[in-house]
């Protein structure tokens, strides 16, 4: 009994020396983050002499959440060092989870913190003057196009001919429209455009939003209250219902997409247009399967004719566990990460790098020859409302578009019985 008692004291002490010797950093599931983290950290290591070992939990996007908000994982030290959505920035704020951060920025601030960042990458995280996380990466909603097909002569000849007009991108919804019919081409495996239907209560809700937004609508009235019973939305949504069910105009499998296989869909030439997260014309250029490299570019959304462009902006936070017992190693390197040139590297390895030196990097838009248009898609990009019960919400208004896709109730009817679903809740 003495001997087993020893052993396990032996195995607990062991347990407890390993524990303290590792690092754990929640990672994003996705190559190029992976990547990334692991070169920071081998690189960190050999600048300060951190002998502790890294150990990357590599995670796919709802099981992240699960393991780090919803199980308390940052709180109780499951993790040193987590990747966190702005979806669940408020969530994880609310209940506790993160450091914060202001007496390390205080006491050794990021270098060139924080004018090194666009304001739009700088809010979310921030709670009155409270600072919870640090931004990873980045990538706005866009339109992302074939400038290959739009610049080639006999493509504006015959648009020219059909439409007396001249080829250019679109800048009205109407446009657009129109546009993705005259590239539509199935004997060519060539759709006029892309969209991401899949029903996981986020690509019908963000397609929602812009639709919304590039109609001069809101999500949120004067008070706060989610808003959708208005004509802006009315319009959005017939125009989406009308043109994601166009099978003259639209890619077939739009219904089965989520962002990253619409992404790779476009990647390999399957379509003139797509509205998507902007990484994704950017994998178009450095993912070596891709059959599109140098033939596409990105611009502003189209809008109504007497509105302005909108985008999207959900980015990724670096955020140090509350539960954590490294935290100033945590912040020490993630200072480190911050850095130029890991922002740089970042984005080199396929990420999104978030500062504004690395838009505007002369390397990086030899390779991505558009990136420096990030800064001027943050210009006009947009938030989602921050509530505990986003997810709830966003649940009512993806069932929402999915009923106005697939089925003939009027538009009006389905925005009436949503708002009154969400006002049960946004309260």
């Amino acid at each position: 009994m003495k001997k087993l008692s020893k052993n396990l004291s032996h195995r607990i002490q062991l347990q407890m020396h390993n524990q303290i010797e590792t690092f754990r950093i929640a990672v994003r599931k996705f190559a190029p983050f992976e990547s990334a983290m692991q070169k920071f950290w081998d690189q960190y290591c050999i600048f300060s002499g951190c002998k502790l070992k890294l150990e990357m939990v590599v995670m796919d996007l709802h099981e992240l959440y699960d393991s780090t908000i919803t199980k308390k994982g940052l709180a109780k030290g499951d993790f040193d060092i987590a990747h966190i959505s702005t979806d669940w920035v408020l969530e994880g704020y609310t209940d506790h989870d993160f450091e914060v951060l202001n007496p390390y920025i205080n006491k050794n601030k990021p270098d060139d913190f924080p004018r090194g960042w666009s304001k739009s990458l700088l809010s979310l995280q921030r709670f009155g003057w409270e600072i919870v996380g640090l931004p990873f990466h980045d990538g706005p909603e866009c339109f992302i196009y074939r400038k290959d097909l739009f610049e080639n002569e006999t493509e504006k000849a015959n648009y020219l001919a059909q439409y007396g007009k001249a080829l250019e991108v679109p800048k009205t919804w109407e446009d657009f429209h129109q546009i993705a019919r005259f590239f539509n081409r199935p004997q060519d495996n060539l759709y006029g455009s892309i969209f991401a239907c899949y029903p996981d209560g986020h690509n019908t809700v963000f397609d929602f939003c812009l639709q919304l937004w590039t109609r001069g609508g809101s999500l949120v009235d004067k008070n706060g209250f989610i808003q959708i019973n208005t004509q802006a939305a009315v319009d959005g949504l017939n125009f989406y219902r009308k043109m994601v069910n166009d099978k003259t105009a639209v890619h077939p499998k739009s219904g089965e997409f989520e962002s990253v296989a619409a992404g790779i869909a476009f990647s390999q030439g399957e379509a003139a247009m797509m509205i998507n997260w902007f990484g994704f014309a950017a994998m178009c250029e450095v993912d070596p399967n891709s059959k599109v490299k140098g033939k596409i570019d990105v611009e502003l959304l189209p809008s109504s004719p007497d509105q302005k462009s909108a985008s999207l902006n959900v980015y990724w936070l670096y955020t140090i566990a509350k539960g954590s017992k490294h935290k100033a190693i945590a912040y020490d390197f993630l200072r480190f990460a911050l850095t130029i040139e890991q922002d740089k590297q970042l984005t080199l390895e396929g990420g999104i790098g978030c500062r504004i030196s690395t838009w505007k990097d002369e390397e990086i838009n030899q390779i991505i020859p558009y990136y420096h248009k990030l800064e001027q898609l943050h210009e006009v990009a947009n938030m989602l409302p921050q509530k505990q019960n986003w997810a709830a919400i966003a649940t009512i208004i993806d069932q929402m578009v999915l009923q106005a896709i697939n089925t003939d109730v009027a538009t009006e009817e389905l925005i009436q019985l949503a708002q009154n679903q969400i006002n049960e809740i946004d309260k």
